[in-house]
């Protein structure tokens, strides 16, 4: 690949985490702008838009926590961003691998730009059935997990063999 075409890739890549970023905010935005905490709006039998917030991690670890979790949070978020960017910098030539890498790295830039803001991150996706509810998420939860199962698909794809650039 050259230099030309490898500086092309990198912007791709960060371009795409930059949409995840936007779309994120905008989804966050109107629901914030539209829904009071707590609030529910069934849009199908097993799906509801709600307005949650969630001051912990991943399905809400370490929510209850009095708030030193939010910076300590922000601070991985970052430090995971800087190294999914360097990731991103030094192998833009894979294809998935960096698809997979852009789109946890949009999603952990989404929602640290919510602990920066607000001190928590603002879900408002709530799948559920049978009484029992999905944690909440929202659209940057969203690409962290296709992204996660980008890599995961791109690591079977190797059987041990040298990859190529």
């Amino acid at each position: 690949m050259s230099a030309e075409s490898t500086r092309r890739a990198q912007a791709a890549w960060f371009a795409a985490s930059g949409a995840i970023i936007a779309l994120d905010q905008l989804a966050k935005t109107l629901v914030l702008q539209h829904f009071a905490p707590g609030e529910s709006v069934p849009l199908a039998a097993f799906f509801n838009l709600v307005l949650v917030f969630n001051k912990g991690a991943a399905f809400s670890f370490l929510a209850g926590q009095p708030g030193w979790q939010t910076p300590l949070l922000a601070v991985f978020s970052a430090a995971a961003a800087l190294l999914l960017a360097w990731l991103i910098w030094k192998h833009a030539a894979r294809r998935l691998f960096c698809a997979g890498l852009a789109l946890i790295l949009g999603g952990a830039l989404g929602n640290l730009v919510d602990r920066l803001r607000f001190g928590h991150v603002v879900d408002f996706l709530d799948f559920h059935a049978s009484g029992w509810h999905f944690p909440a998420f929202n659209v940057a939860d969203s690409a962290i997990t296709v992204g996660a199962a980008l890599l995961i698909y791109e690591g079977f794809l190797h059987d041990g063999r040298p990859r190529a650039a």
